[in-house]
C-alpha cells in the first residue's frame, strides 16, 4: 500500500434478506463502516432490498426456497452460494426463514441477527403488539449471534425505547426500526474490526470483555451505554 493511502475495509459480509431491506440500506449507508458487503441474497425475487443493493453496486442473487422439498435442501444450497463469496460474516436483515441446525453450525460465530424486542423477552413474531398487550413500559431491539435456539443466541447489544401512552403497534414498529438502523451497522463494524467475537464458552465478548446477558444497552432517551461487566 502506498504511503498515506487509506486502508480499505477487508471484512467481507453477505447479507440475507426477504423483503424491504431497510436494515440493509442502513448497513450500506453507515459512514464509519469497516466492512464491505460482497453479496445480497434473497429467498424472494420481489424483495425490494435487491433493488437497494443493485443501486449501491452490490451483487445480488435469488434462491427461492419454494423450489426445494426440504428446509435442509434449501439451506444446503444457500450454504454453497454464500461460501462462494468467502464471507467473514453473514448478516440476517429481515430474512424470514427458520434456519436448520446444519446452517447455523456451519456459520457458527460469524452469523448475526437483529430482533425487534429486548431479548430474551418476546422471541418470535408480532413483538410490538405483544409488548402493548403486556403493558410493558419499555421495548426495543436486540442484535445477537445466531445459535440453534430461535432468537436465543448471545445478545451483543440492545437499544431501549419507552412505550408511550397512545402507542400502537405501528408507532412502536417505526420507532424500533429507527433504532435498528442505528444499532445494526455499529455492531457489524465491531465484528469487522475484530472487537466482537464468540468465545469457546459460548459467551459474546467485546474488546475481550464478556458481555452481560442483555449485551451493551443503549438507553435512547439518555444516550448512555451500560459498561461491560
Amino acid at each position: 500500500m502506498k504511503s498515506g493511502a487509506i486502508a480499505q475495509p477487508s471484512c467481507r459480509v453477505v447479507v440475507l434478506i426477504s423483503g424491504n431491506g431497510s436494515n440493509l440500506q442502513a448497513l450500506i449507508d453507515y459512514p464509519q463502516k469497516q466492512y464491505v458487503i460482497s453479496q445480497v441474497i434473497s429467498n424472494r425475487a420481489d424483495a425490494f432490498g435487491l433493488q437497494r443493493a443493485q443501486r449501491a453496486g452490490i451483487g445480488t442473487a435469488v434462491l427461492d426456497h419454494k423450489q426445494f422439498s426440504s428446509r435442509e435442501g434449501f439451506d444446503g444450497e444457500l450454504i454453497r452460494l454464500i461460501d462462494s463469496h468467502q464471507p467473514d460474516l453473514v448478516v440476517l436483515a429481515g430474512f424470514m426463514r427458520i434456519l436448520s441446525s446444519g446452517f447455523v453450525q456451519h456459520f457458527a460465530g460469524r452469523l448475526l441477527n437483529i430482533h425487534p424486542s429486548l431479548l430474551p423477552a418476546y422471541k418470535g413474531t408480532n413483538t410490538h403488539q405483544r409488548v402493548l398487550d403486556a403493558g410493558d413500559r419499555f421495548h426495543g431491539v436486540s442484535v445477537h449471534f445466531v445459535t440453534e435456539e430461535l432468537d436465543g443466541g448471545p445478545v451483543v447489544a440492545q437499544a431501549i425505547i419507552p412505550v408511550n401512552e397512545g402507542d400502537t403497534k405501528e408507532t412502536l414498529a417505526q420507532r424500533v426500526a429507527t433504532q435498528e438502523h442505528r444499532l445494526y451497522p455499529e455492531v457489524v463494524s465491531w465484528f469487522a474490526a475484530g472487537r466482537l467475537k464468540i468465545h469457546n464458552d459460548g459467551s459474546a465478548r467485546l474488546d475481550q470483555h464478556v458481555l452481560p446477558p442483555q449485551g451493551m444497552q443503549f438507553n435512547t432517551e439518555q444516550t448512555q451505554v451500560k459498561t461491560v461487566e
